[in-house]
């Protein structure tokens, strides 16, 4: 069977639940390819019609916004403890350099980091978790926490979405050519917004989160 013609079978519903519990568990702390996952719904969004994108950015906001949640309460419950748990677990995304690299940054820059961070692969694993575990007040993690999930969700799944679409519309002969296009746009500008990240990670003299 061909490839897209396979892609076509797949219940919109399955892509709506994979995205939501792999986002979901990306944003509580463990360390999934929530981002690829996102991109690559959306891409297949812009070729067939039965994924509605709306319903699929909703779906990843939702994922994005309550992962994180119980990733603050996991954090704030299992403090510093947990996170050489996670360490220890998972050494290349948890490790001590990784760890202070994120404190620094959510030291420096608070609810901001949090924001943000739904940008950055590394602090998007550890947003909620790490919040919990500097106990920044609740009310201040929950609104960064649903304006960046709602932000980076809506917006990945938009800005792919339509740019499969036009690429599609363009190269209707060559349409996996489109998704690729699509693909590398969205990567390009991940590794842009990344590594703007380290730069603001690598500044000094980090301020306290204000109680």
């Amino acid at each position: 069977m061909h490839v897209q013609e396979w892609l076509e079978t797949v219940p919109a519903v399955s892509i709506y639940a994979l995205v939501a519990l792999v986002i979901g568990l990306e944003s509580l702390g463990i360390p999934l390819p929530g981002e690829i996952i996102l991109v690559s719904a959306a891409l297949l969004a812009s070729q067939h019609g039965d994924i509605n994108p709306v319903v699929l950015g909703v779906c990843a906001t939702a994922g994005a916004i309550v992962g994180d949640s119980i990733g603050y309460a996991i954090g704030r419950k299992g403090g510093r403890p947990m996170l050489a748990w996670l360490g220890a677990k998972f050494p290349r995304h948890f490790s001590e350099g990784h760890v202070a690299t994120a404190e620094r940054s959510f030291e420096k820059w608070g609810m901001w980091a949090v924001f943000f961070g739904r940008f950055i692969a590394l602090l998007r694993i550890f947003a909620g978790p790490l919040a919990g575990v500097l106990h920044m007040p609740y009310w201040k993690f929950l609104i960064a926490n649903v304006l960046g999930g709602a932000l980076w969700a809506g917006g990945t799944t938009a800005v792919i979405y339509y740019v499969g679409v036009v690429a599609e519309s363009w190269l209707k002969r060559f349409s996996w050519l489109g998704l690729v296009l699509a693909l590398l746009i969205g990567l390009v500008s991940m590794l842009v917004v990344k590594r703007k990240a380290k730069k603001m990670t690598a500044e000094p003299e980090p301020v306290p989160v204000a109680e």
